[in-house]
């Protein structure tokens, strides 16, 4: 399990390096980051997850696992967080 968990989270963290990138003109501020994330992140957590979201159900997972990590304020990365929910979730 901890092999998938940081494997999720790496996948999570390239995603968001990408969108810095994408939106670096603003240092990556992007009110709809979530749909963003959910078109890069599509196959490639269809693939580690071993289920079959679309993209639209991706934006609603990201933007409730967003508020509840806000909400709960955790030590750990929010790429980990967002990994370890998204196994209990789907494993």
């Amino acid at each position: 399990m901890e092999e998938n968990i940081q494997a999720i989270a790496n996948v999570l963290q390239e995603t968001g390096q990408a969108h810095h990138q994408a939106f670096i003109e603003v240092d990556g501020a992007d009110d709809d980051w979530a749909i963003w994330y959910a078109e890069y992140l599509f196959g490639k957590l269809n693939d580690k997850l071993n289920t079959s979201l679309t993209r639209t159900e991706l934006v609603v997972i990201l933007v409730e696992l967003d508020q509840k990590y806000k909400a709960t304020n955790p030590d750990t990365h929010w790429s980990r967080f967002y990994a370890t929910e998204l196994i209990k979730r789907f494993n």
